[in-house]
């Protein structure tokens, strides 16, 4: 009886350390102190496949913290970058515009947080060459950043991200696979937009794909934005799972 006791609290012991918890990971860009959230995968795999999301222009969010939740169940090493740093997160919506637009800005700068944060999930066990970045609105331009940088990724996947880029830099040849998931009614990115974007990848030769949504303005994602599509952002549940889908099939196609 004793034996069977210990038994049963042994296997409550690993079925309950099966359950994957968001671990917050103290790192650094120089003297900025940098916060991001990691989580191991709930199964394990010997390709180690990695996830980096980066989240919106609020930074790291419920949704973020959702999807590497999400993440973890399916297999996946996930990693949450922290772009803006300990004492710079936005309070609103101003100042996330702000920040956002700093960065965008300011490729180099941001290229080299979402490097840094990259480096994080390799150092959490991710096989670095394994590995896949996910964004979300200001994210989305980020993992796109991310293939223009040439940075060791399987592929990138933009959800309703801005697309734009400064047309002086040169175009340098993208050689991981992109994925785009747009809102077809997203008023923040204009039509001029997405045809040089769309030029720009055909200029790269890169193995791109671009994916539009019915009814589905910026943020379709996101549950907190609310569903008032006037606002120019909401929340559509038909278009979340479609394309939390489609990312799903990417992920299979492009890992191993």
């Amino acid at each position: 009886m004793k034996q069977f006791v210990l038994t049963l609290l042994g296997a409550f012991a690993i079925s309950f350390g099966a359950q994957a918890q968001l671990k917050a990971v103290a790192y650094s860009d120089g003297a900025q102190k940098l916060n991001g959230l990691s989580i191991a995968p709930q199964k394990g795999s010997k390709t180690k496949p990695g996830i980096l999301i980066l989240p919106a222009w609020k930074g790291i969010d419920p949704h973020a913290k959702r999807s590497a939740e999400e993440l973890s169940k399916m297999g996946y090493y996930a990693f949450v970058a922290d772009i803006y740093g300990e004492g710079n997160y936005p309070q609103n919506t101003q100042e996330a515009g702000q920040k956002a637009g700093y960065y965008k800005n300011n490729v180099k700068e941001y290229q080299r947080r979402i490097q840094l944060a990259l480096d994080q999930l390799v150092k959490a066990g991710a096989n670095p060459d394994n590995i896949v970045t996910i964004g979300y609105c200001f994210g989305g331009t980020g993992v796109l950043e991310a293939a223009r940088a040439d940075m060791k990724l399987k592929g990138v996947v933009s959800f309703h991200g801005g697309l734009g880029r400064d047309a002086a830099r040169p175009n340098n040849p993208i050689t991981t696979r992109v994925l785009v998931l747009h809102g077809a009614d997203d008023p923040y990115v204009p039509a001029s937009e997405i045809s040089a974007f769309q030029q720009e990848m055909r200029d790269t030769k890169a193995d791109w794909e671009m994916i539009y949504y019915a009814d589905a303005v910026h943020a379709f994602t996101e549950p907190e934005v609310g569903n008032d599509k006037s606002k120019g952002a909401a929340y559509n549940e038909k278009a979340a799972k479609r394309s939390w889908a489609r990312m799903n099939t990417f992920l299979k196609e492009v890992l191993q």
